[in-house]
């Protein structure tokens, strides 16, 4: 898949994470999680540009250091507002989120992705991956649900869809937070004011359903890890020291 569009890859960061302070910059294996998520990203053939957006001036002195490209912007209340700071310095077509805690993430991730927003069936596209019902009751595991077309119905961290007789037969999805915009659709959710939705679940995405603008969600069977808490960070140096390739 070729695209003569120029797709802009944004790794949003902070660094005052309240969960896990300093996050971005811990080291996993050696190397800050920063650097994992931007090596990791970059293998995709498919961005025409990557880099770091933060405002923490920790995090952009290390990217630049580490020839790592970097915009410095103000604080944002969503890596989404952050990446629309980007769209206003920048001339892409599509804009890629990528978030800077989840250090496994694929060029296939980035394929499947992109697909319909390159060839112009969707102007908001994100992940979904199944999990099993266990997984689903952790509410820090965000579910979605999508309609036969695979547009988004709802995100929630509640177990969705709800069995209320029988698990037989339901399949729970975990949301991938990766997304992918038109540099329109990108616009559109900065002028939106925070939903209540949003607000409510802590989900940046439902600004967006809550004002009735689809979402595309393309499923993957490659999970990834996001990187909350120390187990997390443990979890994902366990996993990157089997499996740093694509």
């Amino acid at each position: 898949m070729q695209s003569d569009q120029k797709i802009i890859g944004v790794i949003p960061a902070r660094f005052d994470s309240k969960r896990l302070p300093g996050k971005a910059l811990l080291p996993i294996n050696g190397k800050p999680m920063i650097r994992w998520v931007y090596d990791r990203a970059r293998r995709s053939p498919l961005l025409s540009t990557l880099l770091v957006a933060t405002d923490s001036e920790k995090i952009r002195d290390y990217c630049r250091a580490s020839d790592i490209p970097v915009l410095f912007t103000r604080r944002h209340v969503s890596g989404s507002d952050r990446l629309h700071e980007v769209m206003e310095r920048t001339d892409g077509d599509i804009y890629v989120n990528i978030q800077g805690d989840e250090p496994t993430v694929r060029a296939e991730h980035l394929r499947l992705l992109l697909e319909p927003l390159i060839k112009g069936t969707a102007e908001v596209a994100t992940l979904k991956k199944a999990i099993d019902h266990s997984a689903a009751q952790n509410p820090n595991i965000v579910k979605v649900v999508t309609d036969t077309g695979g547009r988004a119905l709802y995100f929630s961290r509640f177990p969705i869809p709800y069995a209320r007789d029988s698990q037989d037969g339901v399949t729970h999805y975990k949301h991938i937070g990766l997304y992918g915009y038109t540099r329109a659709a990108l616009a559109l959710f900065h002028a939106l004011p925070q939903s209540g939705l949003e607000l409510a679940e802590r989900l940046e995405q439902l600004r967006y359903l809550e004002n009735g603008i689809p979402i595309i969600v393309a499923e993957t069977s490659h999970d990834t890890i996001g990187v909350d808490t120390e187990d997390d960070l443990k979890q994902a140096a366990a996993f990157l020291s089997t499996e740093d390739r694509e």
